[in-house]
């Protein structure tokens, strides 16, 4: 079993990013300076990758709480640009710009798409306060800026900055997500469940990881986990490639394959124990289909999911679920924890360093060789 101290041995190895999990951790500004911006119900947050995968996770999975609207623009699509020009009155909105270099290409092209409604009182830039573009950019305006810690990547920044401002500003307390890290990097059941999922992606023949999600709420976290597992275990010949799969929409599509094609899979299923959901008609099924008539949607994929687990059984395909019980921002912190400390501990194990992106850099130097 995975020992606390090889956890805090491993995380320690980059303090500033185990310091980020604690509840006492303090950040390069003071949400009292950023209480004005609270004031806007439209948030426009652009960046890419770990820049704002993480907030869309929160924004996905706590938005039955959250009372604005938050548009995610991560992505070089100009029919988005456009009909978010067309549909929000975007002088009364609020620009959060997101890039730890401070040279993101798509970062800096969605961001000159709206340079005309960019003011000093609508304008956040969080990077890395070097003499960067968005770094100089701020200074020239005047835009509130916010200093990106050099030593947290952005896959791994979710409980810095990046990821707690967005939440402050979305009317959730940045504290709520870390009340209880410390207890659950101390806990035996975690260190279990992390040499578990170790022990099980270890073995060679494993190459793919089916992230199998019947909580779309969800869906936005598994995407945050797709980026910290390709992009910090992908390397040297090694990794696993994380798919993202909706059950039970994949049943249809995608299940043949996974229980009778290559057996190089590891699956992770994801479900919930939410109430409160929209009942079946009493008499609209008829008799041959009566077993549907009074059921709970809940219900029905739960058992969905159980007949997939037997199946996987059967099979002897490897599985592990996770099962949400509440929705709120102490579980949500506890996931990402989970899943940054088994990709670090992992990464020690395949011998591979799960802090960088090299084959990444270079695509990005070729990119800006390209283009002039």
């Amino acid at each position: 079993m995975i020992s606390a101290k090889t956890i805090i041995t491993e995380l320690n190895f980059n303090s500033s990013l185990f310091n980020s999990f604690l509840p006492t951790s303090g950040y390069s500004f003071n949400f009292k300076d950023i209480k004005k911006f609270k004031k806007f119900k439209t948030v426009l947050v652009i960046g890419m990758g770990g820049s704002v995968l993480g907030s869309k996770a929160i924004y996905s999975f706590l938005k039955y709480k959250i009372k604005k609207k938050f548009i995610f623009i991560d992505n070089l699509d100009q029919t988005l640009l456009a009909n978010i020009k067309k549909q929000y009155n975007l002088s009364n909105s609020l620009f959060l710009i997101i890039s730890k270099s401070g040279n993101t290409n798509e970062t800096i092209l969605n961001l000159s798409f709206f340079k005309s409604f960019l003011k000093k009182s609508n304008t956040i830039i969080i990077s890395e306060n070097k003499n960067n573009f968005l770094s100089n950019l701020a200074k020239e305006k005047g835009f509130y800026f916010i200093h990106h810690n050099i030593n947290i990547g952005g896959r791994y920044s979710i409980f810095s900055e990046v990821g707690m401002v967005p939440a402050y500003l979305m009317g959730l307390n940045p504290k709520n997500f870390k009340k209880n890290l410390n207890k659950l990097l101390k806990n035996k059941n975690f260190h279990l469940n992390i040499s578990k999922a170790i022990s099980n992606l270890r073995l060679k023949k494993f190459k793919t990881l089916i992230l199998l999600n019947y909580v779309p709420e969800l869906n936005n976290f598994l995407y945050w986990c797709q980026q910290l597992l390709a992009e910090s275990l992908g390397k040297n010949k090694k990794g696993f490639l994380p798919v993202v799969s909706n059950a039970p929409k994949d049943h249809h599509s995608l299940l043949q394959l996974y229980l009778d094609g290559p057996k190089d899979k590891v699956f992770y299923i994801f479900s919930s124990k939410k109430t409160k959901n929209i009942l079946t008609s009493s008499n609209f099924f008829g008799e041959k289909m009566k077993y549907l008539n009074n059921k709970d949607y809940q219900d029905i994929k739960i058992v969905q999911k159980d007949a997939l687990k037997e199946v996987l059984k059967k099979k002897k395909n490897p599985f592990r679920e996770i099962i949400i019980k509440k929705f709120n921002e102490d579980t949500l912190g506890k996931l990402f924890l989970s899943f940054i400390v088994e990709t670090i501990i992992l990464g020690k194990y395949m011998k591979v360093n799960p802090y960088d992106q090299p084959a990444v850099e270079e695509v990005k130097v070729l990119t800006r060789k390209f283009l002039i």
